[in-house]
C-alpha cells in the first residue's frame, strides 16, 4: 500500500499552483528591483537628485495603492475612504514629532496600529452592508475623520502641521538624507508586497478571493465571511497607515487634504490603471499616475487635462488595467 502511494505521488509530481495563487514573477521583477536599487546612483551620476525624492513618493503611493488593491482586487471591497488610514498614519508621525518624539521605531508601528484600529472600526460597521452602501459608509467615515481633524487647532486645522525633521531610525542612518530615506522606503515597500503575496497565496488569501467570487456560497459551506473580510480590511488599513507615516516624512508636512475623498479617488484610479486583482497592479498604477503627473506638469499648468486623456485611452485599450496588456508575461502556469 505504501509502495503504491509512493509510486502515485512520484508519478503525479509536485502539486500545481492553484489558480488563486499569485506568482512573484522573479524574472521580471528582479531586474526592476535592481534598477530601483541603482536609481539613486544613476540620478546622482546625471546630477538629477530631484528624482530620488520623486521615486520615494512613487514608492509610498505604490504601497498605499497596493493595500487598497489587497481588499478591492482580491476581496471585492470597494473602499472609498482608504485615504483616511493613510492620513491617520501621517498625522501620527506629525503629532509625535510636534511632541519631540522622532523615533521611527515608535512612530511608524504606531501609525500602522492606528490605521489598523480605525480600519477595524470602519470595517466592523461598513462590512455589514454591500455594494453602493458599503462605498458610501466608508466615504462617510473618512469624511468625518477629515472634518474632525480640520476642527482641531492643535493639529494645525486647515493649515496642517510642518515637520521640523524626518523620523530617526538609528544605526547611523540619517533619514534626512534623501538617498538613505529612499532605500528605507524601498526596503519596507518590498517587504510589505512580499507579505501581501504570501497572504494571498496562503489559505487566508484563497478564501478571501473565493469570497469575492461567490460570497453566498462560501458562507453556505461554513466559512466566516464577515471575519475574513474584516481581517483583510484591517490589514489593508495597517499597510496604508505605514504608507502615511512614510509620506509625512517624505513631504515633511501633514495636512487634512491627505484624508479627503479626492485622495481616496486617486488611489482607486491608481489601482484601476495598473490592474485590479493583479499583484503588482497598485504598484504599476501608482508609478504611471505619478510619473505622468510629473511629466505633464513640466509642460503645462493644465496637466490634469492631459492626464485625463491618457487615463481615458488606457481604459479604452486596457479596461482591466495596464497589466492585462501583457497576458503572455503574466500568464499563470
Amino acid at each position: 500500500m505504501t509502495d503504491t502511494s509512493a509510486s502515485y505521488s512520484a508519478a503525479s509530481g509536485p502539486a500545481r499552483p492553484s489558480i488563486l495563487d499569485h506568482r512573484l514573477h522573479w524574472r521580471v521583477m528582479l531586474p526592476v528591483f535592481l534598477l530601483l536599487v541603482a536609481l539613486p546612483l544613476l540620478a546622482r551620476a546625471m546630477n538629477e537628485d530631484f528624482y530620488i525624492g520623486v521615486a520615494s513618493r512613487v514608492l509610498v503611493f505604490a504601497l498605499a495603492a497596493a493595500s487598497l488593491n489587497f481588499i478591492l482586487g482580491f476581496g471585492g471591497m470597494v473602499s472609498f475612504g482608504h485615504a483616511a488610514f493613510m492620513g491617520l498614519g501621517a498625522y501620527t508621525v506629525g503629532v509625535l514629532m510636534q511632541q519631540g518624539v522622532a523615533s521611527a521605531w515608535l512612530a511608524w508601528p504606531l501609525a500602522m496600529l492606528l490605521g489598523a484600529g480605525f480600519a477595524l472600526v470602519v470595517g466592523a460597521i461598513s462590512l455589514r452592508t454591500q455594494g453602493v452602501y458599503f462605498i458610501m459608509i466608508t466615504l462617510a467615515f473618512a469624511q468625518m475623520l477629515y472634518y474632525l481633524i480640520m476642527s482641531f487647532k492643535a493639529l494645525g486645522g486647515d493649515d496642517g502641521l510642518s515637520l521640523p525633521a524626518r523620523s530617526q531610525i538609528g544605526f547611523g542612518l540619517d533619514l534626512g538624507d534623501d538617498t538613505t530615506f529612499y532605500y528605507v522606503v524601498l526596503l519596507l515597500v518590498t517587504l510589505c508586497v512580499l507579505l501581501m503575496a504570501r497572504m494571498l497565496n496562503a489559505r487566508f488569501g484563497h478564501v478571501l478571493q473565493a469570497i469575492k467570487e461567490n460570497e453566498i456560497r462560501m458562507s453556505a459551506i461554513g466559512f466566516p465571511v464577515y471575519r475574513y473580510k474584516l481581517a483583510a480590511f484591517t490589514i489593508a488599513g495597517a499597510f496604508a497607515g505605514l504608507a502615511g507615516a512614510m509620506l509625512a516624512n517624505q513631504s515633511s508636512f501633514v495636512g487634512p487634504g491627505m484624508l479627503q475623498w479626492t485622495q481616496s479617488g486617486i488611489l482607486l484610479i491608481m489601482v484601476i490603471l495598473g490592474g485590479v486583482g493583479h499583484l503588482y497592479g497598485g504598484l504599476l498604477g501608482a508609478a504611471v499616475f505619478l510619473l505622468l503627473e510629473e511629466v505633464l506638469a513640466a509642460y503645462t499648468m493644465h496637466w490634469q487635462l492631459g492626464l485625463g486623456a491618457v487615463l481615458l485611452i488606457v481604459v479604452l485599450v486596457a479596461p482591466n488595467g495596464l497589466l492585462s496588456l501583457r497576458r503572455g508575461m503574466w500568464r499563470k502556469p
